[in-house]
């Protein structure tokens, strides 16, 4: 859609995709937030199998810096689209703070966005529903 509107290239990185969980495959709710807040709560430990978050969130952050090196535009615009988890690993690392939950996001089912200055790393404001 952004391309389509804005002519924004689209490129694709795997760094961006959520905690690798494939020891566990697919868990059903309720189970699986139980796991996602251990996931959180213990960012050193590999929850069940799972990827660390500590782990994911430099994965991500590398992926992050890399997209701004290489597509971001004159003005430092740019948008990179991802999941929630991957969102909140970010969010934490721009404020400073330890990996948690309490930075996810605050809107039941996404369509969740924040901004930041890509080459401070200063975050220009937290989550906003992207719906007005």
């Amino acid at each position: 859609m952004l391309h389509e509107r804005h002519g924004c290239p689209v490129t694709t990185d795997s760094r961006l995709g959520e905690n690798d969980r494939s020891a566990t495959g697919y868990v059903a709710p309720p189970r699986f937030w139980e796991i996602v807040d251990r996931f959180f709560a213990e960012p050193e430990t590999s929850v069940l199998g799972w990827e660390r978050a500590v782990d994911a969130q430099t994965r991500i952050k590398a992926a992050v810096r890399d997209c701004i090196a290489t597509h971001g535009d004159s003005a430092g615009h740019l948008c990179i689209v991802s999941h929630g988890g991957v969102g909140t690993l970010l969010l934490c690392d721009l404020l400073g703070e330890p990996i948690s939950r309490n930075h996810g996001q605050p809107i039941a089912g996404g369509g969740c966005f924040f901004a930041f200055d890509g080459a401070t790393w200063m975050l220009e404001h937290g989550w906003r529903d992207i719906v007005p």
